[in-house]
């Protein structure tokens, strides 16, 4: 096992659990063979290649993986997930970080690490021919080495699990929430797209100028963030470009699950490579689908009652939740920055009906909202939201944010009624007001 210690040197990027190739010797993840040399299939990794001679000791470890008692109980991809959920907020880019010290981020950091070096000390046996494993150990060495790290002291705190006795029910929550109070609950509905728009549990919408990690939910059972970068071109756009969830364990219903999605990688599976967990009476708790590989994942949360459905549309990522109130609602007060809940800050808004004194984009902005009403002939927000995404992006495929959006909450608001929500107008202002502020936010811009 030296051999492979000494030429498995992992550099973890900044956020560990992201699958990237920057090109020569680089990679993220399985084993690349070339003519004279393997590589090593390594998370988050730099790795170094091996003569083709040293092959032999790495091809002897991938014929361990196929042996029953060495890959059937090794859950290395589990410790990961649970590094990634404990650190997820601890990014530069996170809202969350911003409010802590450098002091502050680097001892939760180091409270995680050693969390994740006891998970991998209880992997030691069943992992002791898996690749990853021995990647995981010496990555979390180096990174204590990093950062300064006490080998002893205070670890990360697991998410807290809600404390009750279990019904046959209770790992099913409509059917739960039905036995005891003769009901269905109350769902809620959430969705984030384009530029990005965001459609609040309180069916208020708003369009944002946000940039960097945001969190959209963060409650006793789930935690969603939404990343938004600026886009390349177009006039005034950011966009979500990547997607985390967390599900949190919950009692023996369900282990916690991570899942992923970034542009141009929209899995169909957990970063730990399953597509579903848990069993309960014949139905799976955590589920993974998809009807369109690569371009659509629907995330299904039986223990609670939830439906996540991720796409990408054009350049840009879209999320749509629909979640109970008793799910939703069960959060402290500190955690009072979600954006489903309570939409972007003030000062992260955009005005889309402030009509400007300008109209230099009249003749664009009649050509969008030509386009859009032949997608979305009802001029609800997802329509003014097609046109804000087409003139600011230049891109028509921009528009498929919106129709997929409008999609969505058709399929999961039970309430037709509420699926159009009509934007907030001022009184007596024409209907090129949205592309009319477009266009003086691109001189100011230019400017």
């Amino acid at each position: 096992m030296s051999v492979v210690k000494q030429n498995l040197k992992v550099q973890f990027l900044q956020n560990h659990s992201e699958l990237k190739s920057t090109g020569s010797g680089h990679v993220s993840l399985g084993c690349d063979w070339t003519e004279n040399y393997c590589c090593s299939p390594l998370m988050e990794a730099q790795f170094t290649l091996l003569p083709w001679k040293r092959c032999i000791h790495l091809t002897l470890l991938l014929v361990q993986l196929s042996l029953p008692e060495v890959g059937a109980s090794c859950r290395i991809l589990r410790c990961n997930s649970e590094f990634v959920a404990a650190t997820v907020h601890l990014s530069s880019s996170s809202s969350s970080a911003a409010a802590l010290s450098r002091e502050e981020v680097n001892a939760a950091y180091c409270s995680a690490l050693r969390s994740y070096g006891i998970c991998t000390k209880r992997m030691a046996r069943p992992c002791r021919g898996d690749l990853a494993y021995h990647s995981a150990v010496q990555g979390i060495e180096d990174l204590l080495i990093q950062h300064h790290c006490p080998r002893v002291g205070p670890t990360a705190q697991p998410w807290p699990l809600p404390q009750g006795t279990m019904s046959e029910d209770t790992c099913l929550y409509e059917r739960n929430q039905f036995s005891r109070e003769g009901q269905i609950p109350e769902y809620l509905y959430c969705s984030v797209f384009g530029d990005p728009h965001i459609r609040t549990f309180n069916n208020d919408f708003h369009t944002c100028a946000v940039q960097g990690a945001w969190p959209l939910i963060d409650n006793d059972y789930l935690y969603v963030q939404v990343t938004s970068t600026p886009a390349k071109g177009g006039m005034y756009p950011t966009v979500v470009t990547k997607i985390t969830i967390i599900l949190k364990s919950w009692r023996q219903c369900a282990d916690q699950q991570l899942y992923q999605a970034e542009l141009d990688n929209v899995p169909a599976a957990f970063a730990d490579g399953s597509v579903w967990s848990g069993e309960r009476r014949g139905h799976r708790v955590l589920m993974v689908r998809t009807e369109n590989p690569g371009q659509h994942t629907e995330i299904r949360a039986a223990h609670i009652g939830t439906l996540m459905v991720v796409r990408q549309s054009g350049r840009s990522l879209s999320l749509s939740i629909r979640s109970p109130r008793g799910i939703i609602e069960a959060f402290d007060p500190d955690h009072d920055l979600q954006l489903c809940m309570w939409g972007c800050p003030a000062s992260q808004r955009i005005n889309t009906l402030c009509p400007p004194a300008l109209n230099s984009l009249a003749e664009a902005a009649i050509r969008a909202e030509a386009h859009c009403s032949t997608l979305l002939p009802t001029q609800d927000v997802y329509f003014h939201a097609c046109v804000f995404d087409l003139i600011t992006s230049g891109d028509l495929n921009s528009s498929t944010a919106a129709v997929n959006a409008l999609q969505d909450a058709r399929n999961m608001i039970s309430n037709r009624q509420g699926i159009h929500l009509l934007p907030v107008a001022a009184a007596g202002r024409g209907r090129l007001q949205l592309l009319l502020l477009l266009s003086i936010l691109g001189i100011l811009g230019g400017a």
